[in-house]
């Protein structure tokens, strides 16, 4: 069988659905095709399941891409004002968390209520559990060829996101028709994901896991603040994953546990008590207790001279850890890599190589930070595909 559209979508995630709708009211014939059952899968899941799908801050500067400048056609011509009208205009109930950050007060459904109503004012066709089998270009016309039919278009895009979260049915499908087609396409990275402990610090530390620190994480001079949360392999919490996003095997992370505190004017003013080092600091004791053994700092605070006293609060502000890696894909909830930005225009996310091929989303080598960018991304870049394909 087959069916001749105007434009065909591959993958019914955020960006895929977004672009779809867009280019639907517009009065294309689109359809969506996805391999799952379901739309909107890492949708559901994200943000806990409330779905953290914008931030009120956004600039270029919270993503991470070869070229810094390419994300910000898109984030200007659809902004979080933009997202949050449309949400309101659907109902959605939303509040601020902390910088920034607006989630659903209800579940992540409520988003995808939207998109699906978006969808269906715009005439979109989704169709289910459907694997792409090949794709190819006669002329002006894609045709791809899948388990549900032959499809024919003149504008295609490939909005099969990352491959992180494998588990909810992420491939690198996107990235080898980008090849496919001659498209530059750069090595991916698990990003915003936890760090495992190298063996020595992880017989070090055995034992914590659960303990939280508010401190500051260091990488390649980023720094995040937030909560430093120590896992039965390693280290996790929202400045960890951030810092994960700019870790290289072989690099440290830099941790200030003290980051409002001057530590030396802290321990100076506590030099003469006899309590030992362990139970002065501000921390959970176990933590404190194992940190200072891990640094032989086991004497009474009072029997320690002033260079000592330096030593020890340098330390606080730059605990220096390697880790051995990431806990890999199946734990990111992003990646770094993916189609070369050099290669898409960034109006339109168009191919430049290859006209009326599109790719939008975390398929692209543009990644967000941790706090709804991300998302953001997906929202921007679709609407800037589904505006002109």
């Amino acid at each position: 069988m087959k069916t001749i559209k105007d434009a065909v979508i591959i993958g019914a995630g955020a960006s895929g659905l977004f672009a779809a709708a867009e280019a639907g009211l517009r009065g294309r014939r689109v359809v969506v095709l996805e391999r799952s059952a379901t739309m909107g899968n890492k949708i559901r899941v994200s943000g806990g399941g409330r779905c953290n799908f914008t931030n009120l801050n956004i600039t270029a500067d919270n993503y991470i891409s070869p070229n810094p400048s390419f994300c910000k056609s898109a984030l200007a011509v659809f902004t979080p004002d933009d997202f949050i009208q449309l949400a309101e205009r659907y109902g959605v109930r939303y509040y601020e968390k902390e910088h920034g950050q607006l989630f659903c007060k209800g579940s992540s459904g409520e988003i995808i209520s939207m998109l699906r109503r978006r969808c269906e004012e715009a005439e979109v066709t989704i169709i289910y559990n459907t694997k792409v089998h090949d794709i190819a270009k006669r002329g002006d016309v894609f045709v791809i060829v899948t388990s549900n039919g032959i499809f024919h278009c003149s504008s295609l895009c490939l909005a099969t996101g990352g491959i992180s979260y494998p588990q909810l049915g992420a491939t690198p499908f996107g990235y080898r028709i980008a090849a496919q087609f001659g498209l530059k396409v750069n090595p991916t990275r698990s990003a915003l994901v936890p760090f495992v402990f190298n063996a020595e610090d992880g017989t070090n530390y055995d034992g914590l896991a659960g303990i939280s620190i508010e401190a500051v994480v260091t990488c390649n001079k980023m720094d995040f603040r937030g909560g430093v949360l120590l896992t039965q392999r390693g280290l996790s919490g929202p400045p960890i994953l951030q810092a994960s996003s700019y870790w290289r095997t072989g690099d440290y992370i830099s941790i200030n546990l003290m980051p409002v505190t001057d530590a030396y004017e802290f321990l100076l003013s506590r030099r003469k008590q006899k309590a030992d080092l362990h139970n002065i600091l501000i921390f959970p004791k176990n933590f404190a207790r194992r940190w200072c053994e891990v640094h032989s700092y086991m004497k009474p605070v009072n029997q320690y001279n002033d260079n000592e006293l330096h030593e020890i609060a340098a330390q606080l502000h730059n605990w220096k850890l390697f880790p051995a890696k990431t806990e890999g894909y199946k734990r990111a909830e992003a990646v770094t890599g993916g189609v070369d930005t050099g290669e898409l225009s960034s109006k339109t996310m168009e191919a430049k190589k290859v006209r009326g091929l599109y790719f939008t989303g975390e398929v692209i080598d543009v990644t967000g930070q941790l706090g709804g960018y991300n998302l953001h991304w997906a929202w921007a870049s679709g609407y800037a595909c589904g505006s002109c394909m």
